[in-house]
């Protein structure tokens, strides 16, 4: 029902940054939570970062990350855009994996099986 597509991804050095996009269509973007998530080869996939949905057509400002992007991540949206966004500064090697976009309909589960709509992903390479 809801299609969710990233872009943004490529290589950079340690400190770098990149900006991460997803863009939604086929649903009311503003009604959704929306998160990002990552998995390297062999790991499992893991939370990297949630934001609120809408509340009475205005943007939530409400924001979740994971410890081991905490002050370095910043996600927001832009719902006249139907898009979410991922900014990555200071970039470590550690980051390497393929990003996803993520919806949720009721929350923001930590886990990835509790989401409803997922991306193809996008990778992100960071070298030391």
């Amino acid at each position: 029902q809801v299609q969710l597509v990233e872009s943004g991804g490529g290589l950079v050095q340690a400190g770098g940054s990149l900006r991460l996009s997803c863009a939604a269509s086929g649903g009311t973007f503003s009604s959704f939570y929306m998160g990002w998530f990552r998995q390297a080869p062999g790991k499992e996939r893991e939370f990297v970062a949630a934001i609120g949905r809408s509340a009475d057509g205005r943007s939530a400002d409400s924001t979740f990350y994971a410890d081991s992007v905490k002050g370095r991540f910043t996600v927001f949206r832009d719902n006249a855009k139907y898009t979410v966004y991922l900014q990555m500064n200071s970039l470590k090697p550690e980051d390497t994996a393929n990003y996803y976009c993520a919806a949720s309909k009721l929350s923001v589960p930590k886990s990835p099986r509790g989401w409803d709509y997922w991306g193809q992903g996008t990778q992100v390479t960071v070298s030391s």
